[in-house]
């Protein structure tokens, strides 16, 4: 398996033109070279999701929101349907509506089968993403987390408590009133509600996502799937937290061990030192391509486009 730095090598080599004179790296020769390996290997079309979120100089466009359909629209475009789908997707969440839109829409394309590559990390909105897949394929490396929502940061769970705790207090001790008064001020009119919706939503999407797609749509597994949804929908202290592979089994997701096929393994983790390399290089904040070479690039404060 080349390493990180031998991708590096390897990328560094498109950039030497004719008489030495040196041009930027042709990051897409190198990366569509793996991903066409992919999709070869498989006999199946791939769909790189990648955001380059752990970069800690990238802020901006770095989640899942609704302009990311265009992205995949971009990549669905001239694929044969009929060879199914496998999604290399790493992100830190994002608007899990904009997530169902996009889960629905790939549905609508592929039907059932679809496979996720999750190289290092699916988190949040990320990992209800995985959910919504018949296979789950994670790497010693690689981690889910929890689905719990966030209002600018701020765990959903947390708020709940907070007015709960707020009324546990004043029906016990009403000269507190002012206090939580003040507080509370913080919140818009009616924000409880829509905290409660926001965590049923959560686990209304993953569960019935579980379901349909990773258990088939057998009533046999409801019970399975709301067990899953429960033990990710929940304030585990960190919305960071991590599940690794073996978490995620023991949870009752559908897992395959990247590990347990070479040569998958090898493709899979040059696509993403490919992805790495060219995030820490230029100012792209999120792709969404195909093995085809259809590219859709967020830069860093702008709406991105086709490439």
């Amino acid at each position: 398996m080349p390493s990180w730095s031998e991708i590096l090598e390897e990328v560094q080599s498109t950039s030497l033109a004719k008489g030495n004179v040196r041009v930027a790296p042709d990051f897409g020769k190198v990366l569509f070279k793996y991903l066409s390996m992919f999709s070869k290997y498989r006999g199946r079309n791939v769909i790189v999701y990648y955001s380059d979120w752990l970069n800690q100089t990238k802020v901006l466009n770095i989640d899942i929101n609704d302009s990311d359909m265009e992205g995949f629209m971009n990549a669905v475009y001239g694929l044969d349907r009929t060879r199914g789908l496998d999604v290399v997707l790493h992100t830190p969440g994002g608007n899990p509506l904009a997530t169902e839109g996009i889960v629905k829409y790939l549905h609508k394309i592929f039907g059932p089968g679809i496979e996720v590559f999750v190289p290092r990390m699916a988190m949040s909105a990320g990992t209800m993403f995985c959910c919504a897949c018949t296979k789950v394929w994670m790497g010693k490396q690689s981690f889910l987390g929890p689905i719990d929502p966030q209002f600018s940061g701020v765990p959903a769970y947390n708020m709940k408590k907070e007015f709960e705790d707020a009324k546990r207090e004043l029906v016990s001790n009403p000269e507190t009133f002012r206090n939580w008064q003040i507080l509370l001020s913080k919140y818009p009119p009616a924000f409880y509600y829509k905290v409660l919706d926001a965590i049923e939503l959560s686990s209304k999407l993953v569960e019935s996502w579980l379901l349909e797609y990773m258990f088939g749509g057998n009533p046999l597994f409801l019970e399975k799937a709301k067990a899953i949804t429960r033990q990710l929908n929940v304030n585990t202290g960190s919305h960071s937290k991590h599940f690794d592979i073996d978490d995620c089994r023991s949870i009752g997701l559908a897992v395959s061990e990247l590990e347990s096929d070479n040569t998958l393994q090898d493709i899979v983790l040059s696509v993403f030192h490919c992805l790495s390399i060219m995030g820490n290089a230029t100012n792209m904040s999120k792709l969404i391509c195909n093995h085809a070479g259809k590219s859709y690039i967020v830069n860093s404060g702008d709406r991105g486009g086709v490439r």
